[in-house]
């Protein structure tokens, strides 16, 4: 009787250290997705805020030129802004559905390496 107990409690060290391990094992993997998809996204984010400032200065330039094609400095910037406009509806009603599902496939096919 005293042998079937001793392998029970060992039975039951085993599968303690199992699932621990198991456990460790599941972190690490969720650590290492994380970190895949966080070095992923750094690099996309200068190339981002770079291209960025290069539209801020365009449109800057832009709206001055146009402002002072049509007289005042303002009427350029207030037909860039409404070029900006139209672009937005245009896209939030066309195109929002395909971006987001884009988007969200992206994201699952980063998690899912």
């Amino acid at each position: 009787m005293e042998g079937n107990s001793k392998i029970v409690e060992s039975l039951m060290e085993d599968t303690t250290a199992f699932i621990k391990l198991n456990i460790e094992l599941a972190k690490l993997k969720a650590l290492q997705k994380i970190a895949d998809l966080v070095s992923s996204l750094l690099p996309h984010t200068l190339v981002f805020l770079l291209l960025s400032a290069f539209v801020l200065f365009v449109n800057l330039g832009l709206a001055l030129w146009i402002g002072a094609l049509l007289g005042e400095v303002f009427y350029g910037f207030f037909v860039v802004a409404g070029f900006y406009l139209v672009l937005g509806v245009v896209i939030r009603f066309i195109f929002l559905k395909s971006i987001k599902k884009s988007m969200a496939n992206k994201i699952v096919h980063q998690l899912s390496k």
